[in-house]
């Protein structure tokens, strides 16, 4: 779950991390209202769930009402990566002397937490750790032990002023604290602002909650954003189905968290991309399948359909029923190649048969003529 910069900062704060004076407003007036609470200049700054803002034209500095106003109805007119800007934040403007980039992340591969840290701070960091890997600093911590205060001391002493050590530690260790006990996947701060009175500042903020400890964090539903979810996502997780969209061609209707990501794995292997990840679940029932189908129909880049369906829990004979189904419910005029395989299997591919629908055995097999029907070629 991702949620806007104000409402991270509002967790910053609970946490005592230090951040600028802020205000959120959704009109130009109250824009202008902030600024003259807050006290000129101020940041005036779109609150959308995707990046690159500033580049589009979300942040704008104003040094008195007639530029807030001014500057929130430019913003509040803008729409960036297809997300329309319904609010601006309206923050207190800083004397930056050094900008820096601090965040903590979940590093599935490593299984531990890792502390990031830059001087080229208030760049995305994706570029530099392309283009100059050695300024980003990492610091892997022990799950078991947790954010050591001496550890992350010495980690700072040896990339930071000596003076700034003690503030980055500190900010740190507050950081660590906010990920463990809501369940975040990411906490950052871009950029981590050295003000020109020596002290450190959140000059944003960034965090992402893992979806599997939201419910386990009931507080949090207060952050969450309908904006995160596009139509397909917000109707799939409406049936129970996990899902989200990603940029190829190829629809993806799986069952199992695994073996979807191994669907398109193979998908790209022979020379496709997928165009999402939906898993069906482990005890499918007709509706679901159903359902699956209408969310996959409504992606506009979709050519093709693959069916990946290895039965366990999951009925064979059940996918079936729930693609005979869509197929009087629905106007299906893209190809859709089904693999059937597991429980109930043979029965399962003789009721496709007998409406006229072949499915297969095999998945590479499946997969190269799901690529070729989308190709035309099949």
């Amino acid at each position: 779950m991702k949620i806007h910069e104000y409402q991270a900062r509002e967790l910053f704060l609970e946490y005592s991390i230090p951040a600028a004076d802020a205000i959120i407003a959704d009109s130009p007036k109250d824009a202008g209202d902030a600024g003259e609470k807050i006290g000129f200049p101020v940041a005036v700054k779109a609150q959308v769930l995707v990046g690159g803002r500033g580049k589009a034209g979300g942040v704008k500095i104003a040094h008195s009402r007639k530029e807030a106003v001014e500057a929130a109805e430019q913003i509040l007119g803008l729409t960036i990566k297809s997300v329309p800007v319904t609010k601006v934040m309206i923050a207190r403007a800083v004397s930056i002397e050094k900008e820096f980039y601090c965040s903590l992340v979940l590093d599935r591969g490593m299984k531990q937490i890792v502390c990031m840290f830059s001087s080229a701070g208030g760049v995305e960091i994706e570029e530099l750790a392309k283009k100059e890997p050695e300024k980003i600093h990492k610091l892997p911590l022990d799950p078991f032990k947790g954010a050591e205060e001496h550890t992350l001391q010495k980690f700072f002493d040896n990339i930071v002023e000596e003076n700034l050590a003690d503030q980055c530690t500190d900010i740190v260790m507050k950081l660590y604290r906010l990920f463990i006990e809501k369940g975040c996947s990411l906490t950052e701060i871009n950029p981590l602002a050295l003000t020109g009175e020596g002290v450190l500042l959140a000059l944003d903020a960034k965090i992402n909650f893992d979806d599997n400890a939201v419910p386990f964090h009931s507080e949090l539903e207060k952050f969450r954003n309908p904006e995160e979810l596009n139509e397909e996502e917000k109707t799939a997780q409406a049936a129970g189905l996990h899902f989200i969209s990603l940029d190829g061609d190829i629809g993806c209707i799986v069952n199992g968290a695994g073996l979807a990501m191994a669907t398109m794995d193979m998908i790209k292997l022979y020379g496709s991309r997928p165009a999402n990840f939906l898993d069906v679940g482990g005890s499918s029932s007709p509706e679901k399948v159903l359902t699956a189908l209408k969310v996959i129909l409504r992606i506009p880049k979709v050519k093709g359909i693959l069916f990946n369906i290895f039965g366990g829990i999951t009925r064979c004979d059940d996918i079936a029923e729930g693609i005979l189904l869509a197929q009087k419910q629905l106007t299906i005029d893209i190809p859709i190649v089904i693999r059937l395989i597991g429980t109930n299997d043979q029965k399962g591919r003789e009721m496709l048969k007998e409406a006229g629908i072949f499915a297969v055995e095999n998945l590479d097999d499946a997969v190269k003529k799901i690529i070729a029907a989308s190709k035309g070629e099949g």
